[in-house]
């Protein structure tokens, strides 16, 4: 991993203090603070020559829980029905609870949105978003373009979670309030009112601006709290550690998830350890262009010149002009993926096994996920514009002509997606190396 889960913590409650993190670089990960240190020590009291490593975890701690009392809190969205924890359930690995392509938001709760929402979970890893990307690896080669890579959005337009916290509490059609300040006033008469002026101090709320940013500080904290948001408690982190076993048909499936010439899963969604010893985060944070069906669901679909095209907007307006980039859109881990009930950026396939199908038959049966035309022939890549065709990833399982033997067969699908299965997290607790759920 790039960082510890107590640095990434820090960014919610710590950023605003002036000097003595540098020192808290080596704290260990996890760290519980102890009984006895409890108290919040407000960031306005804190000493110039900075803060003890104890105040330090406490005030991540107290950022964390002022988080999550706001995921949580449905008063915060202008329909005054509406929270984080509506789209992005902890019981479905933090996405939607329901099967719709898009979720429906905004002041009256009926606009709906133009993309599926994205797991909240395993984002801690994610480099920064750049357009040309060079492994740095002991194994990579450092000479390769690997494009762009990185973001915790579809789009990767964004690399933290208090940018990405904006975003959905400003949407027109997500939680819908009218600007930071109106945020900030909620914020200023929810119950945890009180908890902010706590760590940010008496006067936290005279400051729009500076409130505002606590707010989306103190969500990041939470979303980077590892017992919640990347435990590694599944069955596969559990046989990686020697704890659980996998079926035969479970083993197949990582085979074939792993194998060049099949699945070639592994070599976007990484399945095995770094080199360090982290755990596999199951995928390189890479965007691609996958040429996903149109999804007639999506109503924005109905106007026949929109199409959503990734890096190179609508939603992301910096890289418009960059036609390389149209169509890309960020690889997701696929730690929980059994929980999700739609896939890809526009949620147009509703199942996990179709999801692994579309990647074995998109080239050699086309038919079978794209619509035909009144001449009968099949519209392929009809999400993408013809100009945009040469960004279409291709490597396998892609390829292949229609009629043409798939890299996958029908069994082999439901091996992969069998081994898929064993990455839903709550099996054992890694903290206490036992097991907490049954296989």
């Amino acid at each position: 991993m790039r960082l510890t889960s107590l640095r990434l913590a820090l960014s919610g409650a710590l950023l605003l203090a002036a000097g003595g993190l540098a020192a808290l670089a080596d704290a260990k990960p996890g760290a519980e603070p102890s009984s006895a240190d409890s108290a919040i020590v407000p960031l306005g009291g804190l000493p110039v020559g900075g803060i003890s490593r104890a105040d330090a975890r406490r005030l991540a701690a107290a950022s964390a829980e002022l988080g999550r009392q706001m995921f949580f809190d449905p008063s915060l969205s202008a329909s005054g029905r509406m929270a984080c924890s509506g789209c992005h359930d902890p019981a479905h690995g933090f996405t939607p609870a329901n099967d719709r392509a898009v979720q429906l938001g905004g002041v009256d709760l009926d606009r709906p949105g133009e993309r599926k929402v994205p797991s909240l979970t395993y984002l801690q890893a994610a480099p920064q978003f750049t357009e040309h990307f060079f492994d740095n690896d002991d194994e990579g080669d450092e000479s390769v373009d690997g494009g762009p890579t990185g973001g915790i959005t579809w789009d990767g337009r964004v690399d933290n979670g208090r940018d990405q916290a904006r975003i959905p509490l400003l949407s027109d059609y997500e939680m819908a309030d009218a600007s930071p300040a109106a945020v900030v006033a909620k914020v200023a008469v929810a119950p945890y009112a009180d908890g902010f002026k706590a760590l940010y101090g008496p006067d936290v709320f005279a400051d729009e601006a500076r409130a505002f940013d606590a707010v989306t500080k103190a969500l990041e904290a939470y979303e980077e709290d590892w017992r919640t948001f990347y435990p590694y408690s599944s069955r596969y982190d559990a046989w990686l550690a020697g704890k659980a076993e996998l079926s035969r048909q479970e083993k197949h499936g990582l085979e074939l998830f792993e194998a060049e010439d099949k699945g070639n899963c592994a070599s976007c969604h990484l399945s095995r350890r770094g080199n360090d010893g982290t755990p596999p985060q199951f995928t390189d944070f890479s965007l691609l262009a996958l040429a996903v069906p149109r999804n007639a669901e999506i109503p924005a679909n109905r106007d026949p010149r929109h199409f959503d095209l990734g890096v190179c907007g609508p939603l992301r307006k910096d890289l418009a002009d960059h036609p390389d980039d149209c169509g890309l859109f960020l690889t997701p881990t696929l730690r929980n993926v059994a929980l999700r009930s739609r896939f890809f950026h526009n949620g147009a396939i509703g199942s996990l096994r179709d999801a692994v199908a579309f990647y074995a038959t998109r080239d050699t049966d086309p038919a079978r996920w794209y619509p035909r035309a009144a001449d009968g022939s099949v519209m392929r890549y009809d999400d993408l514009p013809e100009r945009y065709w040469a960004n279409i990833n291709r490597d396998p399982p892609f390829g292949g002509k229609p009629g043409g033997t798939p890299a996958l067969s029908d069994a082999e699908i439901d091996d992969v997606v069998a081994f898929l299965k064993t990455l839903t997290d709550g099996y054992f607790d890694p903290s206490a190396g036992g097991r907490s759920a049954s296989p």
